[in-house]
């Protein structure tokens, strides 16, 4: 697993030369494109959420971040009891494709996080301006930036492994891939984030596990 990570994250960071050559260049031009388009669109969406927050509270409260953490690691982790269990080891191995997809998500996550220190919606006062919210951020480069989404990047990346891995069974992809939408999109309704935060986020995930983490697979 430490030798896996360390390979991803070397061909994850030399992904750029990889641009270089005329790779990838489609799919890269989407993603950068509809994540700009979203930021264009924050700060015009977000003061719906901040002034109907109250309505939301129900809503909020189930898909609480502690909450929403502890629902997307129980799934390797009850696959990785389960595997070895029943000793499985197609559900182990999936458990750790899933760790390690979270990981390599995870790390890209938080160094976009440091260099855009990006100001999370929930601390722009009411009425307030959704402008200029980058390298804006709290103290922390990593706890108080918004850009992009972690929780969106690791459960999309959690999500990817398992619907690959049992695509076998038709309802798994529908399951975990709602789920994974679900939890990010409440990212926004909490304030935590921004739209623009969650579909980065989300596409970080997606691609870095099924590209990278699942390309041998």
């Amino acid at each position: 697993m430490p030798k896996r990570f360390l390979q991803d994250q070397k061909e994850i960071w030399l992904f750029p030369i990889e641009l270089g050559k005329g790779k990838h260049l489609v799919p890269t031009l989407a993603v950068t494109g509809l994540t700009a388009g979203l930021i264009v669109a924050d700060p015009h969406v977000m003061p719906y959420f901040q002034t109907h927050a109250g309505n939301l509270d129900d809503v909020n409260d189930v898909f609480d971040t502690s909450l929403t953490s502890a629902a997307a690691i129980a799934l390797p982790v009850t696959l990785l009891a389960t595997g070895y269990a029943r000793h499985d080891q197609y559900a182990v191995n999936t458990a750790l494709l899933a760790g390690e997809a979270y990981a390599d998500s995870a790390i890209v996550d938080l160094a976009i996080k440091a260099a855009t220190r990006r100001e999370r919606p929930v601390d722009v006062p009411y009425g307030g301006s959704f402008h200029h919210t980058f390298f804006n951020g709290g103290k922390s480069p990593f706890k108080g930036s918004a850009f992009p989404s972690g929780h969106a990047a690791g459960v999309f990346s959690i999500a990817t492994v398992v619907s690959y891995r049992y695509r076998h069974h038709r309802w798994v992809p529908w399951v975990v891939y709602g789920f994974a939408t679900v939890v990010s999109l409440s990212r926004v309704s909490t304030l935590a984030h921004f739209p623009s935060d969650v579909f980065l986020g989300a596409a970080l995930g997606y691609t870095i596990t099924r590209f990278q983490v699942l390309r041998k697979e």
